[in-house]
C-alpha cells in the first residue's frame, strides 16, 4: 500500500469544459501513466457531474482513466442535483456520499488538488 506522499486525491467541481479537457483530465490521466503518483482517486463533485454526464470526450477520458487503475468517485448530493446520477453509475463511477471519505483522505495525509 502506497504511503500518503505518493497519493492524490483530485476534486474536479468545475463545470468550465475548457479546464476539464486542458488540464484536470490530462493532469489526472497523465500522472497516472507516468507514475508521477502510486494512487490516483479522482472525484466528480458538483456541476462537473451534470457536464461529465453530458460529455462524450470527457467521458472517453473517464473510461481511460479507469483502464489505468484510477479510483473514480462522485458525491451523490450533487449528482442528485443535476439529474445524472444513473448517468454516471453508466460510466462505473462509484457514485456516493463523499463528505466523510473526504475528510477521511485529509486526516491521512493525501494530496488533495481541487478544480
Amino acid at each position: 500500500m502506497a504511503d500518503s506522499n505518493e497519493k492524490v486525491v483530485i476534486v474536479w467541481s468545475s463545470a468550465d469544459r475548457d479546464v476539464a479537457l486542458s488540464m484536470v483530465m490530462m493532469y489526472t490521466l497523465r500522472s497516472k501513466q507516468r507514475g508521477l503518483w502510486e494512487e490516483v482517486t479522482f472525484v466528480v463533485w458538483g456541476p462537473s457531474a451534470r457536464l461529465l454526464a453530458q460529455d462524450a470526450e470527457l467521458q472517453e477520458y473517464v473510461r481511460e482513466m479507469m483502464r489505468e487503475g484510477i479510483v473514480l468517485e462522485a458525491c451523490v448530493a450533487c449528482a442528485d442535483m443535476h439529474g445524472v446520477t444513473e448517468e454516471l453509475r453508466r460510466l462505473n463511477i462509484d457514485v456516493k456520499p463523499m463528505g466523510v471519505p473526504l475528510t477521511e483522505y485529509l486526516k491521512e495525509g493525501r494530496h488533495v488538488l481541487t478544480f
